[in-house]
Parts: structure tokens; C-alpha cells; sequence
């Protein structure tokens, strides 16, 4: 399997039943999965705001979890460096993104050593995606 960098709002889908999730499943029997240090934290912050809106109930949220921590066993996952968060910075001023996508990005262009010509990236926020695409990622809508 090729491995791909997956942004955090595409592996949402994978643990919690949403629009995108055929998708996603499709996605992930197809990429190895890449991603940025935070996404544990990210997806745990996205659990527990579906869980106080209602949108999960307790069983939805203990399986997202459980589920999380069987795929954190097969994945990888990009450490932060000083060399990421300046690119982060970077990113900031070039493409209209939020904070955290800036490090989800930077942390795609340290896993492609700066070079992500045709690299898959896998996001399900089109800003990113855009940016991505724009850097030479191969955008992959989740």
C-alpha cells in the first residue's frame, strides 16, 4: 500500500458514521496512514464535541476511542522539530489557513522530505486541500 498523509478531518469519518465515511473506508484499505503528531489530540478534541452535541452517544464515543488507539498501532506519525513549525509560520502567510492545518502541512512536507510532488494527501477541509495541491500534493478529497 502507498502511504498517504491524512489530515485529521479525514480520519473522523473512519471512527464515527458521518457523509464522508464510505469514502474514508475506501481511502483506508488503499493508503497507509501518515500523520502529524497532534492528530491523536485533534480527533479526541472532535470525539468529545460530537459526544456534548449529541451528534454520539457514550458507546459511539468509547468505540471512536478504542478504535483510535487500533489504528495509532499501524500508523505513522511525524514529530515535531523547529524545522516544522517555521515552515507552519510560512504557511501562514502564503495560503489562507487555520493554525493547526499550517502544522498538518508542514508536518506532510517533512514527511515528504519538501518534495511532495504527487505525494497523496487526504484531507476533508478544502482550504487545505487547495493549499496542498498548490505545494504539489495529490489532493484527495475525504
Amino acid at each position: 500500500m502507498e502511504p498517504a498523509f491524512w489530515d485529521t478531518s479525514s480520519l473522523v469519518p473512519l471512527f464515527i458514521k458521518q457523509s464522508p465515511s464510505v469514502a474514508a473506508r475506501k481511502l483506508i484499505s488503499s493508503y497507509q496512514v501518515v500523520v502529524w503528531w497532534c492528530t491523536p489530540v485533534e480527533l479526541r478534541g472532535a470525539f468529545a464535541r460530537l459526544l456534548r452535541t449529541g451528534e454520539i452517544n457514550h458507546a459511539g464515543y468509547g468505540m471512536a476511542q478504542k478504535q483510535l488507539e487500533l489504528l495509532r498501532l499501524s500508523w505513522r506519525e511525524i514529530e515535531p522539530t523547529e524545522e516544522i513549525r517555521t515552515d507552519a509560520e510560512s504557511l501562514l502567510d502564503r495560503f489562507p489557513l487555520k493554525s493547526a492545518d499550517s502544522l498538518q502541512l508542514a508536518a506532510a512536507l517533512a514527511w515528504c522530505g519538501d518534495r511532495p510532488q504527487s505525494r497523496p494527501f487526504i484531507s476533508g477541509d478544502k482550504q487545505l486541500l487547495s493549499a496542498a495541491s498548490q505545494l504539489g500534493f495529490h489532493p484527495i478529497s475525504a
